[in-house]
């Protein structure tokens, strides 16, 4: 599993001029992306993960100070463009496993106390939002 996490000061995701989720105040945008084998073991580590790390000012966490947290799925991080023009996206675990996988974390993340917002899954989204910092950082679970 990989997440680039930002911390930013609003964010929004729009589907068919509908807005799906929003986040207003310091919080994180999360992309989420779902590779094959990933679990429960995954899951529960980058929720965690995503719930604790000090990327908001002052050295805190969206758990130490209940920030809201945006999680969009996104199955591009697991692209792969080193050949030619053209990426490939063989990585990107398919829908009927990445979908369950990305509630799953949604629903831990929940679970752990977070105020959370979601983007749709396998939608064309507009994902808004104003960066703070900026911070970005990308989280793996190949790398744990």
């Amino acid at each position: 599993m990989r997440a680039v996490v930002q911390r930013v000061l609003s964010a929004s995701v729009t589907v068919d001029d509908e807005t799906v989720g929003a986040i207003e105040g310091p919080g994180l945008l999360v992309y989420l992306g779902v590779t094959h084998g990933d679990g429960q073991a995954e899951v529960a580590w980058i929720a965690r993960k995503i719930w604790d790390v000090r990327l908001l000012r002052e050295e805190r966490s969206a758990s130490d100070v209940g920030a809201p947290v945006l999680v969009v799925s996104q199955f591009t991080l697991y692209g792969d463009a080193r050949k030619g023009r053209r990426p490939t996206w063989q990585a990107a675990a398919p829908g009927p496993v990445s979908e369950p996988a990305y509630d799953a974390v949604c629903a831990e993340l929940e679970r752990l106390g977070a105020r959370l917002e979601r983007g749709r899954f396998g939608a064309d989204m507009r994902v808004e939002s104003v960066n703070d910092g900026p911070i970005t950082l990308i989280l793996d679970t190949a790398e744990r």
